[in-house]
Parts: structure tokens; C-alpha cells; sequence
């Protein structure tokens, strides 16, 4: 079977993403309202009660608001791990216990023909972790809100055919910016997120001969542009010798609007 996906949002207001291969059709994470997830899904032809399940990745609220009112609505399972499920229960309300299920960081889970592999990353969140989808020869990576791209996680996400990979700011627009030192700190320590810059360097470590989609993902809403975080990746990438919408395409992402549909 094919997978396909869809970056149905990303950014500082929420986050999700959609993976099918025909026989299952999954969600990681949530980060919008239930109504505004069923509107991304049928953006790309997709209904709600279609998901069979969803993955978190964290508790922050851009990755789990409308994860409570969609799993009860459409009585979708919900996989976390301990401590997440620990830290969002009181966000997302009460989940019925038939829908509950745990997903440790670090381990593989198999939806079907779709495996799931989970990898812990560093972010002022519980227990964070992303994760990998593999079909066949086919990988997936999703790897956003990280304070750092370790050597180990470099490693393991070598030579995916598609990366959704954060490319949260640009550093003098953040050291530039109103938000207050504080803030700034967090952002660029090593449980916050990871720069353009910062995007691309660890891109032409892990890029491989399959990879040819690189979507830059969540992008903040006052420390970024779509066209610099574009521009910085993409200049990074030729500097090795890759030539763009040819060897791989850089794919933008919104808060607001679902990526095509796209197999993988």
C-alpha cells in the first residue's frame, strides 16, 4: 500500500498531522479546535469519524485543544504516554477508558501495516516524543518542538523520504521581537525550539538518496516567515549540492490550511 499525508496544521496555534495507506488512517496530535480539525480534514476530502487513531506527541495546547472534544465526539482511540497522559488530563477532559491507550516514548507500535516508532526529544514538556512512520522501504519523520537535534535522533531519522521538521524562528527576529527575555531564553535553550538556521544544518546531516519532501513545519507566528524560513533551509541545502524541485522539494505549512494530500 501507498501512504499518504497531509500537514493539516502547523505552527504556534496548533499542530496536526494526517497519515493514511488505505487501511488505517491516523492523526498525531491535535492542536485545534474539534471543529477546525474536521474542517482541515475536509480539506483534503477526509471525514472525522474515518481516524482510527490518534497520537500525541505532548500536552502543550497546540498540539492537544481539540483533542478531548474530537475523541469523545467521534469515539476515536488516543495513544500517549504515562506522563502525557498524566500532564493533559485536565486540558482535554475525561476520555473514556476504552479509548485510552499507552504509547511509551521509544518504542514501536504497529497500526495495521503502519509501524510507529516513537524517540524522546528535548522540550519543557513532560515526557515529549516524536516519531517515525515505516511502510515497507517508506519512512516518515515528524520532529518539531526540540531544543536541539541530538546525535542519536540524527541517526535514527537518517534518509526518510519526507521530513515534517520545525523550523520555529529566525534568531534576530526573535532577539529582535517584543516577547520578553524570559521568553527568548526558552525558546532558544536546549528544551526549546530549534531555528532556521539550526533546521537546516541538521537537514544536510540526515538527508539521504530517498529523501524528496522536506516540509518546514512549525513555524512561529511572530518570530518567522514562511519565505525566510524558505529561503535560509533552501540556501543551506544548495550549499551541498542539492538542487531544489529537483533532487527534493521544500513544502510550506499553515496554521490554517492542510498540505495536499501527497503520497509518499
Amino acid at each position: 500500500m501507498t501512504m499518504q499525508m497531509s500537514v493539516l496544521a502547523s505552527g504556534s496555534t496548533g499542530n496536526s498531522l494526517y497519515i493514511e495507506n488505505g487501511e488505517r488512517h491516523l492523526l498525531i496530535d491535535c492542536g485545534l479546535s474539534g471543529k477546525k480539525m474536521v474542517e482541515l480534514l475536509a480539506q483534503i476530502n477526509r471525514k472525522a469519524e474515518d481516524i482510527d487513531a490518534i497520537l500525541v506527541t505532548h500536552e502543550h495546547s497546540d498540539h492537544v485543544k481539540g483533542l478531548g472534544v474530537f475523541a469523545r465526539r467521534f469515539h476515536t482511540p488516543v495513544y500517549a504516554n504515562t506522563k502525557t497522559w498524566q500532564a493533559m488530563s485536565a486540558s482535554i477532559g475525561e476520555i473514556p477508558n476504552d479509548q485510552k491507550f499507552e504509547f511509551q516514548a521509544n518504542t514501536i507500535k504497529d497500526f495495521g501495516s503502519l509501524s510507529i516508532e516513537s524517540f524522546s526529544v528535548s522540550h519543557d514538556a513532560a515526557d515529549p516524543m516524536f516519531y517515525m512512520i515505516h511502510e515497507d522501504d517508506k519512512k516518515i519523520t515528524l520532529l518539531t518542538d526540540l531544543g536541539y537535534v541530538s546525535e542519536h535522533i540524527k541517526g535514527m531519522i537518517s534518509d526518510s523520504d519526507a521530513y515534517i521538521m520545525e523550523a520555529n524562528h529566525d534568531t534576530e527576529m526573535l532577539m529582535m521581537g517584543r516577547y520578553p527575555w524570559s521568553v527568548k531564553q526558552r525558546i532558544l535553550g536546549d528544551t526549546g525550539h530549534i531555528s532556521n538556521d539550526e533546521s537546516a544544518r541538521a537537514l544536510t546531516e540526515v538527508i539521504g538518496n530517498k529523501t524528496r519532501r522536506i516540509y518546514l513545519a512549525h513555524l512561529s507566528r511572530d518570530n518567522n516567515m514562511k519565505e525566510l524560513a524558505r529561503l535560509s533551509v533552501g540556501q543551506k541545502l544548495e550549499s551541498i549540492g542539492l538542487r531544489l524541485d529537483h533532487d527534493l522539494s521544500l513544502v510550506d505549512t499553515d496554521p490554517e490550511q492542510a498540505t495536499c494530500l501527497t503520497a509518499i
